[in-house]
């Protein structure tokens, strides 16, 4: 199921959260939407959920158009919002019995509630009344309450927010899973977690896309003018020494023995290292290219 967004705006009063945004995910594509606060990641959730309008645009889902068919969208979509609004008075298997019941399935709701419940390891807290649950449990019942229906298309906005280490890599399999089948978009603020699961990253600042490519392509918005390689050696190394070897243009001494070596060469000058290493007598520790990361990327694309 596709999510087509096309020349969408949103503003408020003379604020415009949303700047003529376009973009469209198939299924099988799991998208990161990546910016600061403020950039209009959760407006842009929020409208293709049908839960407030474009002022201008348009947003079709499966080519339903979103402000003719919001019910019938709503059936296919999965949400789960930034703020995680739940019950706290009612029970797990309740408040998911609820949520399965609103879609009037075809299958019998307490059969999804015991599948929901496996999936997001639910297991040991589900006897629980939401309120007592950590803040890491609760996301779960976010979360299996945004998949309770089976749903096409999922949205999730901070989805591993409160999580431990452990936690985090279930609902990232969880989310790689589900999107061998779905379309998946999720928003958060850690650049790891896009890296392990999303296909797509679309950055957003100010309402607009400042980039939209995938996982493997993003990284070459960074155009480099120089190459960077950190040496570790096992004994002290001079600046000087190193200047001497050709290609290389400034180093920087983070350590007597551990350098920092930056060369507009487009020839790749580790060998020369290693033959200087040899003719010194220095063992060498580490050698390795440092590349573009998405965190360079999004601080490039939304500094002020």
């Amino acid at each position: 199921m596709s999510v087509t967004v096309n020349n969408v705006s949103k503003v408020y009063g003379e604020q415009k959260a949303l700047d003529d945004i376009s973009f469209k995910i198939n299924t099988g594509e799991i998208v990161a939407f990546l910016g600061p606060n403020g950039a209009g990641k959760s407006t842009m959730m929020k409208i293709i959920t049908g839960f407030i309008p474009a002022t201008s645009g348009q947003v079709t889902v499966n080519d339903i158009d979103i402000n003719t068919g919001n019910i019938e969208i709503r059936k296919n979509i999965g949400y789960l919002p930034e703020n995680n609004p739940l019950y706290p008075e009612m029970y797990v298997k309740e408040y998911l019995s609820f949520a399965a019941s609103i879609y009037k399935p075809k299958e019998p709701v307490k059969k999804m509630v015991d599948t929901v419940i496996e999936i997001t390891g639910l297991e040991p807290e589900c006897k629980k009344k939401i309120g007592s649950l950590s803040k890491g449990y609760r996301q779960r019942v976010g979360l299996a309450q945004a998949l309770i229906h089976n749903p096409d298309v999922l949205i999730l906005d901070e989805a591993t927010s409160g999580l431990d280490p452990n936690q985090i890599v279930e609902i990232r399999n969880l989310i790689k899973e589900a999107g061998k089948e779905k379309t998946v978009m999720l928003s958060t603020h850690i650049m790891q977690e896009v890296e392990a699961i999303c296909d797509r990253i679309i950055i957003l600042d100010k309402g607009k896309i400042k980039a939209d490519a995938g996982k493997d392509k993003i990284y070459s918005i960074i155009n480099r003018k120089k190459n960077i390689i950190i040496a570790e050696f096992d004994k002290t190394a001079e600046a000087g020494e190193l200047l001497n070897i050709a290609g290389v243009k400034r180093v920087t001494g983070s350590g007597s023995s551990k350098w920092i070596i930056e060369t507009e060469s487009e020839n790749d000058i580790r060998p020369a290292i290693f033959e200087f290493a040899v003719r010194n007598k220095l063992t060498i520790l580490a050698l390795k290219t440092e590349e573009s990361n998405l965190e360079e990327v999004f601080r490039h694309l939304t500094k002020n």
